[in-house]
């Protein structure tokens, strides 16, 4: 084995957010062969990290205070940096995922994801990251580039579906003040069991933080809030 091959995968984490940065930080650390080497809540940070310390890999959020990830990426190259890039981003637009391909992404993550989901993404890299020599043929190429690409989309939890997600999501993070599971089931239509199952996704993400709030009572309720990024993602 090499030396190369033995040392593990150098991650530094670009976001904004410091709350999701943390939590990206603390995945990566939980994903056999990766190490997060640092994190940068803006692209002047990153760029000077990188002039520190050697990196395989950017996690890196497309949406930052000072520049757009895409654009640090292409400034990055123009400067000789080679890492690769794993783009984090809650934007759709396909425009952006085929400009990316020519600045080095190899993997996009919509948010909000969970734990699971970038764990798949970086051991489907890792795969990638160590062929290396010369290829014997056609299949050895495709196989190289195919460990990129996940067959099917990463699971949710058992009970949850992406649709509703989506819906619980935009309900959470639509109410400035936060909603309780009974205000997520009213707006989305769904039971309240079904809508606490959803909220706690999103908190177990990173996307969501709860409180209690206390009612004339006494008695707690749980109060679910959006954990948005400076620009409110």
């Amino acid at each position: 084995m090499t030396a190369d091959a033995a040392r593990p995968i150098r991650v530094l984490v670009v976001e904004d957010d410091p709350v999701a940065a943390d939590a990206h930080v603390m995945y990566v650390g939980r994903v056999p062969g990766f190490v997060a080497v640092g994190k940068a809540h803006t692209g002047a940070e990153a760029r000077r990290a990188l002039e520190r310390t050697p990196v395989d890999l950017l996690l890196l959020d497309l949406h930052l205070p000072d520049v757009h990830g895409l654009q640090l990426a292409r400034s990055l190259r123009a400067a000789g940096h080679h890492a690769d890039v794993i783009a984090v981003t809650s934007a759709r637009d396909l425009a952006v995922v085929r400009e990316g391909v020519s600045l080095g992404v190899v993997q996009y993550v919509l948010k909000p994801f969970t734990f699971a989901t970038l764990r798949d993404r970086l051991v489907r890299y890792a795969e990638f990251h160590a062929a290396v020599g010369e290829a014997s043929g056609q299949d050895e190429v495709d196989r190289a580039l195919g460990a990129l690409r996940a067959p099917n989309p990463a699971a949710l939890p058992k009970g949850l579906s992406g649709p509703t997600l989506e819906r619980v999501t935009g309900a959470v993070r639509d109410a400035g003040g936060g909603l309780t599971a009974a205000g997520v089931a009213e707006a989305v239509g769904i039971s309240r069991i079904t809508a606490r199952r959803y909220l706690e996704h999103l908190v177990d993400a990173g996307r969501a933080a709860r409180e209690p709030v206390y009612g004339q009572v006494g008695r707690p309720e749980l109060v679910y809030r959006w954990v948005p990024g400076p620009k409110g993602r």
